[in-house]
Formats: structure tokens, C-alpha cells, sequence
């Protein structure tokens, strides 16, 4: 992707910032556009380690939103 191409995950990144408080680094939105591939559940997995967060200590109602957020706010 050039610097010039819009970035088709930056809705879903700044929705996990503004929405949640996941305000990922770049090695972080790269791991969660990874582990995208593997389903949401990856994902949400990814953005809580990205985060330096246990996925298995965190709130069912905070990993429920996390996923519902990436869910929502996918690239078409």
C-alpha cells in the first residue's frame, strides 16, 4: 500500500481507540490485521495482547465489547 491509499482498517482502529480506550501502537494494528484471518475471536485475542492485557482476566462484557467493536467496523 502506497501513502497515498487510504488505510482500510483505520476506521476500525480508531473506533477500538475512541469507543473502548484501545488505542493500539502500529505493531499492535499489525497484529490484529493478522490474526483478522483467523476470525474475531483471534483478533479480539490480538488486541488485548497488543495491549499488554490478559484476554482471560479481562471482563466478559470488555472482550464481548472489543469483538462487537472489530465486528462492526470492518473493512468492506
Amino acid at each position: 500500500m502506497t501513502s497515498t491509499e487510504p488505510d482500510p482498517h483505520a476506521e476500525l482502529f480508531t473506533a477500538l481507540c475512541v469507543e473502548l480506550g484501545f488505542c493500539l501502537h502500529e505493531k499492535g494494528e499489525d497484529r490484529v490485521i493478522q490474526a483478522l484471518s483467523q476470525g474475531l475471536d483471534a483478533a479480539t485475542r490480538a488486541v488485548f495482547a497488543a495491549e499488554g492485557m490478559d484476554y482471560l482476566t479481562a471482563s466478559g462484557d470488555l472482550r464481548r465489547a472489543v469483538r462487537d467493536c472489530l465486528k462492526a467496523n470492518l473493512p468492506a
